[in-house]
This record gives structure tokens, sequence and C-alpha cells, in this order.
């Protein structure tokens, strides 16, 4: 009974997190860069930048305004009507919408990594061998997430559902969603996003089926990348380096202070949720990943082949012009 009321209690967390999209910051004026952001682990750079001001401390009189949102969905859907002009999204999300004609450009990277393929006590799963005739949730359908492991998947001849396979596959399946089904025996494993990963295994005694840095592209792949619309970048150059300035920064600060860092992601969900998440899961999610300005264009190209391959996408991609880190890696070198 304590387990399930802990487990209730990380749901109503998630479950706040994934209801919210609006704005943290009070009213929007026309000058101010609106950022956005995930309430996740490996958007580190991006809650410790706003949580410590380094937004505004390099953005200057312009400010800023901060918007959380619950998936890659909804964070491209804001950039493509105007509600948004710069943030922190999966690669996934950002080719997708890059290869249908979208406005979108790549500035570079805020982590790798974070991926972690969980199966639920009982499922029957110990390997992805086992994944035959069972079930998976991702946050989204063609997520990064989604790509990674069914990629595995289709090496052992394994498909999902989607294309007919013996794997049932559940997209858009929020964290909040994710524990109440495993702690209910609905679903029987979960790519899932850091530290929700982590949270399963240790809080929901999951089994790690495969770690982040033997997912598919797992230690390459940018799980979060900085974007915004060439249109903004064009006109407001400035303010695109302040807030590529500020993310440096807080790459930088990540990197050296941990203790904090995890102190402070975990007081910016209090923020929101009035809950905060079991340190040692945090400690643990942590480890799986790695915040970082590396930018591997190669690894998102061959994210996008493999999307092409298991027929999320009807065209090959052509990733040519998505990624621009030239006014990242000047600020790296100065």
């Amino acid at each position: 009974m304590k387990k399930w009321l802990k487990a209730t209690g990380i749901a109503l967390v998630l479950g706040a997190l994934t209801a919210c999209g609006t704005s943290t910051s009070g009213s929007n004026t026309e000058d101010e860069v609106r950022i956005g952001y995930f309430p996740n682990l490996d958007h580190a750079a991006a809650i410790v930048a706003k949580e410590k001001g380094y937004f505004e401390e390099e953005l200057g009189e312009r400010g800023a305004e901060f918007t959380h949102f619950p998936n890659g969905n909804d964070f491209i859907e804001a950039l493509e009507t105007g509600n948004l002009d710069i943030g922190y999204v999966g690669p996934g999300p950002a080719i997708n919408y890059f290869l249908t004609g979208g406005d979108i450009v790549v500035l570079g990277a805020a982590a790798n990594g974070a991926t972690l393929i969980v199966a639920r006590e009982g499922s029957g799963i110990e390997t992805l061998e086992d994944f035959g005739g069972k079930s998976f949730c991702t946050p989204g359908n063609g997520c990064t997430h989604n790509v990674q492991l069914e990629m595995m998947l289709k090496e052992l001849g394994l498909e999902s559902n989607r294309v007919g396979g013996t794997v049932e596959h559940q997209s858009r399946i929020a964290p909040a969603n994710m524990v109440a089904m495993f702690e209910q025996g609905q679903i029987d494993a979960a790519a899932a996003p850091e530290p929700w990963g982590t949270y399963l295994v240790e809080e929901l005694n999951a089994h790690v089926v495969t770690e982040w840095d033997n997912v598919f592209l797992g230690q390459t792949l940018a799980s979060v990348v900085v974007v915004t619309s060439t249109q903004f970048l064009e006109e407001n150059p400035e303010a695109v380096d302040a807030v590529l300035r500020a993310h440096k920064q807080a790459v930088d600060y990540t990197q050296g202070n941990t203790e904090d860092t995890l102190e402070t992601i975990n007081n910016h969900l209090y923020d929101l949720t009035q809950n905060r998440l079991p340190e040692t899961v945090l400690e643990n999610a942590w480890s799986r990943m790695a915040v970082t300005t590396e930018t591997h264009a190669d690894a998102l190209q061959a994210w996008a082949d493999a999307s092409y391959e298991l027929k999320f996408m009807d065209k090959e991609p052509n990733l040519d012009g998505f990624v621009d880190t030239s006014r990242l890696d000047a600020i790296l070198n100065q």
C-alpha cells in the first residue's frame, strides 16, 4: 500500500507537469524572448539557466518569458504558430518538422543520452528478444525514444503493430500515465526519458532492458537540441547569441556542480507541482545522460534514416540546412 501511495504521489507530480504548457513568468510583451523547455532532467541546462538568471542576465532589458511543454508536438506547434521564439526540444519532433518544410534550425545540443528501456516487474520481459507479443509505450508516435527502441527491435526481427508486427505500441503516453500503467499492469515496457525511466526502476522495481549507452545511438544522439526559426534568427541575431551564451554558462555550471544542479531541478519541479522527486532517482538518472553542447549532426542524420526505415517517414530524409552550430561554436571558442 505504501508503494502504491508513493507511485500515486509521483503520478500527481508528472500529471501536473504534463498538464502544463503555459507561461511561468507573467505576461508577455512583444520584446521579450519566449523560451521553451520541458521539465525533464535532460533539460537541465534550460532549467539551470532559468533558475540562475542566466537568460535574463544575457538578454538584459529585453527580458525573457518561459513556457514549459509536456511533449515535442506541443513545442513545435508553439514554434510554428509564432508563440515561441527559441528553446529546447528532442531531436525527433524537430527533424520531423524540418522534413515537412517547417522553419526550424538546430543551434546546438543540450544533452546526450537519457533514453532508458525498462520493463514492468512481472511482464516476462528480460531482454529485447522478449518483446514479441508484448506492449510498450512512448511519449509520442515516432518520437526520439520510439525510433530508438523500434530500430533495436527491427534488428531482432520484431516490429510494432503499427506496421503489422506483434509488438503493441501505445504512443503519446505522458510520464504520469507510464507510472500509473506500470503500477496497474496495463503496459509491459516503456522507452522513457529521464528521470522517469529511472523512477520506474527505483520506485516500481522495473527491469532495465537496455541501458542508455546501449540504446540505438545512445551515446551520440542528442536527447535535447536548442532550436529556433530561421526567421527569428535573421531578425534577432543578438537575442539568439544572448540565449546561447546563457546556455553555455548553464552547461558549464551543470558539469561542475552536480549536487546543486539536481537540487535546482528538484526545487523547480516543486515550484511547478508542490512535490519533489526522490534524490536517489535524480542521482541515478543523472548518470544515464550527459549535459553537453557537443552536437553530432551525423547521429541526427542516422536517426532520421532509421525513422525512414521504420516507415515513420514517407521520403528519404535530407537534413541539409537543419543544423547550424556556427553561432554557438563562436561563443564556445571565445
